[in-house]
């Protein structure tokens, strides 16, 4: 099977940490993703107790500019989270997938010694994705198209296929014969494990409550998050919501004869995440999980969200497992007929699959949903006394990405 498949011998996730997601538009509408990158990281350190100065790897991702300072995100989270400043920092993009890729790159720099701890964040802002042109450096000619256009909706589109991500996804409903009832039904149960698991205080463990604070650098300017005025704390996710299939069924389709509407796709939200990898020979404690093998596969980019089919089924072949060894699955739903068309493809036990509800009813924000998956798979295990576990994505343009975790009770 083609793609890029590698095993990890020594390599764990020691800790992991998330700020609530947060509905597009909401309490985290104005802050930069770099500032909730620098938030999550400093919370994960000091949640751990672990000396920012171990640190040997900074790698952060985050997909849109979401501002002017963009391109210093993974420098800036390093320096503000307290990382040494001799300790390099690196931008890692693939797309949906980032987070688990960042643990993948993660992953390669323990295996060959370059490093012995690394701190992986992800932060992205929906609602700061710009409106922004391409065209118009040269100044506005006479008559000529205003080039401004939302980047939030046209990074959708894939051009060269022509069709934005729901088409994609409404490709595989027709392949798969996936109909209306099929995803609204599948959405109702990810808003309803949500919602239990919610009420469970399952998410709790996870999240650090985003509070307005100041991070202070010597010799160096300020940075700060500054919440709207009347909210103190944010400290769970806002878009699970008690709902109905009756309520979902009665929603339009996103774009004529879709299966697809708002309520069967991943909802837009804001957040960060991170997770400190590291040598498990030399860890104080035992890790959250064992990083065990990554896969990374290309598939059409017209049928991109099939891609965690043929990644889960590169990764077990190459480590040599069947699919009934895997406890507990995390995969991303981008869309329902998406994540159905997985199920319907590998023939998956939809018990196993995203227990605790997924990015339609929590939701997906881009570069960080990987790490939440991840998170979520290692407590899955560990709650259950299970051994493996699988956390998988699509990836626009026609991509899989998929990895796969141990209990470290059972090594």
């Amino acid at each position: 099977m083609k793609g890029q498949f590698e095993t990890f011998d020594q390599v764990g996730v020691l800790a992991a940490a998330r700020t609530p997601w947060v509905d597009y538009c909401g309490p985290l509408a104005q802050v930069s993703p770099i500032d909730l990158g620098i938030f999550v990281a400093k919370g994960l350190l000091a949640r751990t107790e672990v000396d920012a100065a171990q640190v040997e790897t900074v790698l952060a991702g985050s997909m849109a500019q979401a501002s002017f300072d963009a391109y210093m995100l993974p420098r800036h989270v390093g320096l503000y989270a307290g990382v040494p400043l001799e300790v390099p920092a690196l931008a890692i993009q693939r797309i949906c997938g980032t987070g688990l890729e960042l643990l993948r790159q993660a992953g390669q720099h323990i295996e060959r010694g370059i490093s012995r701890l690394a701190l992986c964040v992800a932060a992205e802002s929906m609602s700061r994705n710009p409106i922004a042109s391409y065209e118009h450096r040269g100044g506005f000619r006479l008559g000529a198209p205003v080039g401004f256009k939302d980047f939030l909706w046209e990074a959708l589109i894939d051009p060269a296929i022509g069709q934005t991500m729901i088409d994609t996804a409404q490709n595989l409903a027709n392949r798969y014969g996936i109909g209306r009832e099929d995803v609204d039904h599948y959405a109702l149960t990810s808003f309803e494990r949500a919602m239990r698991a919610r009420e469970q205080e399952w998410f709790s463990p996870e999240i650090l409550p985003v509070t307005s604070a100041s991070f202070d650098l010597p010799g160096y300017r300020s940075r700060s998050i500054t919440l709207p005025r009347k909210i103190g704390s944010v400290a769970s996710d806002t878009h699970p919501r008690e709902t109905s299939f009756e309520a979902l069924a009665a929603l339009a389709a996103v774009t004529p004869d879709s299966v697809q509407t708002a309520g069967n796709s991943c909802a837009l939200v804001d957040g960060a995440a991170a997770a400190l990898v590291g040598d498990v020979r030399q860890a104080n404690a035992q890790p959250l999980a064992y990083v065990r093998a990554c896969a990374v596969v290309g598939v059409p980019p017209e049928l991109m969200g099939i891609g965690p089919a043929p990644a889960i089924r590169l990764l077990l072949d190459g480590y040599g497992l069947q699919l009934d060894a895997i406890d507990s699955l995390e995969i991303n739903e981008a869309q329902a007929a998406q994540v159905l068309a997985v199920v319907r493809e590998l023939d998956l036990d939809l018990q196993r699959l995203n227990r605790n509800g997924g990015a339609i009813a929590l939701g997906h924000p881009l570069a960080a949903t990987g790490l939440r998956l991840v998170h979520s798979v290692a407590r899955q295990l560990q709650a259950r006394g299970t051994r493996y576990g699988v956390a998988a994505a699509c990836i626009g343009g026609g991509q899989g990405i998929a990895l796969l975790l141990e209990n470290p009770a059972h090594s």
